[in-house]
C-alpha cells in the first residue's frame, strides 16, 4: 500500500515511515526494515527518509520506540488494574509475550544486537527503565525491576524460541506464559499484603 506523493509534514512522514517499517518487520522479519525498503512501501524516496531518521539504525531505533512506548503504557495501565486486583497476572504477561512475540520486539531486538546495532535498544531499555519507575511510585522497590526483568526475559526468549523448545520438551506452547503468570501472580499477591 503506497501512500500518494502528496506533500507530507515531517510528522506525517515520520508516522507514515513507522507504519511501514511496522509492517515490513512483522511480514518480513528485522531485515527487511531498511530506508530503501520503506521509502518505497510509502511512495517516497530513501533520501527523504534519510533526512527524518538519519540512517536505517535510526530508523529502527524510532521503531524500537514506538513499539516499547506503546507497550509500556498498556502494561502500566494493567499492572495498575492486577495490583488493585481488577485484572489477572495473565494478561499482564500476554501483553508483554505478544510484544516480543507478534508485535516483533523480540526478532528487532536480536537484529538489533546481531548486527551491533546495540545502540537502537536504548528505547526498548529507557521504557522498561521508566515502566519500573512509575510502577515503583517512587520508592525503592526492587521486586518490580526483579519481576520485570525476568518477564522480559522470558517473553524475549520465548519469542525467539519458544515454540520449538516447548514441542521438543512435549509441552504445551503456552507453558512459558503460564509460569511467567504464576510468578506474578505470587508477586502481585505479595504487593496486596504489604
Amino acid at each position: 500500500m503506497s501512500i500518494s506523493r502528496k506533500r507530507l509534514s515531517p510528522e506525517e512522514s515520520r508516522s507514515a515511515a513507522l507504519g511501514a517499517a511496522r509492517r515490513l518487520l512483522l511480514s518480513d522479519g528485522p531485515q527487511a526494515v531498511t530506508l530503501k525498503a520503506v521509502a518505497a512501501a510509502i511512495g517516497r524516496t530513501h533520501a527523504n527518509l534519510l533526512h527524518h531518521f538519519g540512517s536505517a539504525s535510526g530508523l529502527q531505533r524510532e521503531l524500537a520506540r514506538s513499539i516499547a512506548e506503546s507497550v509500556t503504557t498498556s502494561i502500566a495501565v494493567a499492572v495498575e488494574r492486577a495490583r488493585a486486583g481488577e485484572q489477572d497476572a495473565r494478561d499482564i504477561v500476554d501483553m508483554t509475550f505478544d510484544a516480543f512475540g507478534r508485535e516483533g520486539a523480540g526478532a528487532l531486538a536480536a537484529w538489533m544486537i546481531l548486527t551491533g546495532n546495540r545502540d537502537a535498544l536504548n528505547p526498548i531499555l529507557e521504557s522498561l527503565h521508566n515502566l519500573v519507575a512509575q510502577l515503583s511510585a517512587g520508592h525503592e522497590d526492587h521486586q518490580v525491576a526483579e519481576t520485570t526483568l525476568a518477564l522480559v526475559l522470558n517473553a524475549l526468549g520465548d519469542s525467539l524460541l519458544g515454540a520449538p523448545i516447548a514441542e521438543a520438551m512435549g509441552l504445551k506452547r503456552d507453558t512459558a506464559r503460564e509460569l511467567a503468570a504464576e510468578r506474578l501472580r505470587a508477586r502481585l499477591d505479595l504487593y496486596r499484603e504489604q
